[in-house]
């Protein structure tokens, strides 16, 4: 059973966790200039800079990234000769999307079923509030064990490195002897999970062009070449029947060997509808942490209402590909831009540009680190650890592993199946944060011990 002290202090440190997190989510801070305006994430930059001066943080400091965005950084210090670790959170959100969709505005968090909506509220906000709420409770109860550097990026939702850029100039600035990232989440409710594995991301934008404008449909339809039809064909070709991802050149036949993900539960957290098929082949865990998937996230295109009756000269869409562990994401853009030029139709003119990219991680479970993770999971949930894979992506985890070779990562965190982040309605656990803000105490005090026994302190 856990740490009954701590534990009390977690529980009652939960409605000023919900506070600030109400505070946090206020500010729109999507990264994306052209849907929000910056003055949203440099406030939510602000206010996590002087949450951590309140905590009595040190070396406090608004980093201006290479890609227009801030990061905060801060050092709290502990015992002189104690281990150093890094606690890693991203305060930049998704945009809303459909906000008709959303059940209560987006940026007001709001208690509903027993969870706190709001975007952001789990991916990643949520994850610095479980970081701020561990260090409050190991203040409470015996005290700092460690010294803990934080640093929460602003543009990881937009996958633009701006924190990689930075870190590589000042490789000294986060350097630590363990890394955990709050940027994950149990594989279900109330079964602790670590992350061992992430996928990469290319992300590029293709634009087709076929005519000098539009035409009239019914005077030139049928001979002139269709922009929008020759988009359709290309991306179309990304699959195959089965819907498998399949571009030229990259493997598509791994298999992952971890925690096992049952359909009928996969279904269920995706909410896939009656009657309609998953796509892919092989187990699901395959699909999910050890292939390729590709993905349309948007097409340039005359919406319905208020089309008219004309061949399109010109189309575009933005297209992802997730890489699994063992991956180049930098060949897979070279494939993936292959791909599209050779799958266009008619000599239809191509024009691809790279808009991110981040490569796969994999992490050593084996680590002195994972076994005190593993200890106080099962100290905080009463549950053994379990190991899952991630299909999303955290580029800084490769930079921090190049960085920082001797440095253990862990992921933890609130995202959840439930949580649907990156969708409408995105939600937060207040149980899964007490219990996950307790596990991370447990962590630091068992890391901060067995590291001190290693050294014979």
């Amino acid at each position: 059973m856990p740490s009954v002290p701590l534990a009390d202090t977690v529980a009652s440190l939960i409605p000023r966790a919900k506070a600030e997190l109400t505070e946090l989510v206020s500010f729109a801070s999507v990264a994306d200039e052209r849907q929000f305006p910056r003055s949203e994430s440099l406030r939510a930059a602000a206010w996590v800079a002087e949450a951590l001066r309140q905590e009595g943080f040190q070396e406090v400091a608004l980093l201006d990234t290479p890609d227009g965005t801030q990061s905060v950084y801060g050092f709290l210090p502990g015992p002189a000769d104690a281990p150093t670790v890094l606690l890693y959170a991203h305060y930049d959100v998704q945009p809303p999307l459909d906000e008709s969709a959303w059940l209560s505005p987006p940026f007001e968090l709001t208690e509903r079923d027993g969870r706190w909506y709001g975007r952001g509220a789990a991916d990643c906000k949520g994850g610095l509030l479980m970081h701020l709420t561990a260090l409050r409770a190991l203040k409470e109860n015996g005290g700092l064990p460690l010294n803990v550097k934080v640093i929460v990026e602003g543009s990881e939702e937009q996958g633009t490195g701006g924190l990689e850029q930075y870190v590589g100039r000042h490789p000294e600035l986060l350097a630590a002897d363990t890394i955990v990232i709050g940027d994950a989440g149990n594989f279900q409710a109330g079964l602790p999970t670590v992350t061992s594995s992430l996928r990469g991301m290319a992300l590029l934008e293709v634009r087709v062009a076929t005519l000098e404008g539009n035409l009239h449909s019914g005077q030139f339809g049928g001979a002139a070449p269709d922009a929008l039809a020759a988009l359709i064909r290309m991306l179309s070709s990304l699959r195959d029947e089965t819907g498998a991802t399949t571009i030229d050149g990259l493997d598509g036949t791994g298999r992952w060997s971890g925690l096992a993900y049952e359909e009928a539960d996969f279904r269920r957290d995706a909410k896939v509808l009656d009657g309609v098929e998953l796509v892919g082949t092989g187990e699901i865990a395959d699909r999910l942490w050890a292939r390729p998937s590709v993905t349309v996230l948007g097409i340039d295109a005359p919406p319905v209402v208020g089309a008219t009756p004309s061949v399109q000269a010109a189309a575009g869409a933005l297209v992802s590909v997730r890489v699994p562990a063992g991956f180049d994401a930098d060949k897979t853009v070279e494939l993936l831009t292959a791909h599209l030029r050779s799958a266009a139709p008619w000599g239809a003119r191509v024009e691809v540009t790279v808009r991110g990219s981040g490569q796969p991680f994999a992490a050593d479970t084996g680590s002195p680190a994972y076994e005190a993770m593993a200890d106080a999971m099962r100290e905080a949930y009463g549950r053994e650890m379990a190991v899952a894979g991630l299909g999303g992506s955290i580029p800084l985890c490769n930079t921090l592993a190049g960085l920082y070779p001797q440095a253990e990562i862990l992921l933890i965190g609130l995202c959840g199946p439930d949580a649907q982040i990156h969708a409408a309605n995105e939600s937060l656990s207040p149980r899964e944060l007490e219990l996950m803000s307790l596990t991370e105490a447990l962590f630091l005090r068992r890391y901060a011990a067995s590291q001190s026994a290693g050294l014979g302190v």
